[in-house]
């Protein structure tokens, strides 16, 4: 890492968030510094300021950083700017109109997956889960894409921490069971909820990913099951897979 007196005192705390992204993972500033090789005192110095001001906050334990609300909002914002979401929705419009369903496009936040945009089919039978929603993760599809995702020690934490409250018949209430789903999740690619978040709803979704093959998002449809069954939402894949890679493309070019 480049040597702190080169660095310009404005730029420094921009590093330290990058060892944070790169590592995905909540970091106490030793560990940060031990990538950064700093002074230890500058970087403790620079991620107490970062806490005080609201960009950084501890975890539970008082010993980790991690972004705070307010950062993952000011991130979120400047990837979604301008002609950015135009051409987002724009993708979306037109897996909509292949499929011939609702589709969303989903991202990660601590309450749960949160939808940042979606297009709405003209079918009478509908979910409404408006713009800003958020879902559990353990019982939709864009969900389930994140959390295989996740490297398998903090998959296994995360999903120990979750209540899985059975919301149909379906829901994988048991953790052993939800983490050998996720285990074939990972390795098809793609997730499924059959009927797991809503009675007579399926959905299918697939991970949308930063250059460097980190999880950014997920890209999913979802539809009644009058019309919709696991082997015909599968018949999707490709054409969702190819959207998904579209806007890869358009928040990392």
């Amino acid at each position: 890492m480049t040597e702190t007196t080169r660095i310009a005192t404005n730029m420094r705390l921009f590093y330290i968030l990058d060892v944070l992204g790169e590592n995905q993972r909540p970091m106490t500033p030793s560990e940060i510094n031990a990538e950064l090789n700093w002074p230890k005192q500058t970087v403790h110095r620079l991620c107490k300021s970062m806490v005080e001001e609201g960009f950084l906050v501890y975890d539970a334990a008082g010993k980790k950083l991690l972004p705070s609300t307010n950062l993952r909002s000011i991130a979120s914002g400047i990837v979604a700017s301008d002609w950015c979401s135009t051409a987002i929705h724009q993708v979306l419009e037109s897996l909509s109109t292949k499929v011939q369903e609702t589709v969303n496009f989903v991202v990660p936040e601590q309450p749960g997956m949160i939808y940042k945009d979606r297009v709405q089919t003209n079918w009478a039978f509908q979910v409404h889960l408006p713009v800003g929603s958020h879902v559990p993760f353990y019982c939709t599809a864009s969900g389930k894409t994140y959390l295989a995702s996740l490297p398998a020690k903090a998959r296994a934490l995360l999903v120990e921490s979750l209540d899985l409250k059975p919301l149909t018949k379906n829901t994988i209430s048991q953790k052993s069971a939800l983490l050998e789903e996720l285990k074939k999740v990972k390795k098809q690619g793609y997730a499924i909820d059959k009927e797991e978040f809503f009675e007579g709803m399926v959905a299918i979704s697939v991970p949308v990913l930063d250059p460097k093959g980190r999880y950014h998002g997920a890209l999913a449809f979802h539809g009644p099951t009058m019309r919709l069954d696991v082997t015909t939402i599968v018949q999707h894949y490709a054409c969702l897979r190819d959207s998904a890679d579209q806007l890869s493309h358009i928040l990392f070019n």
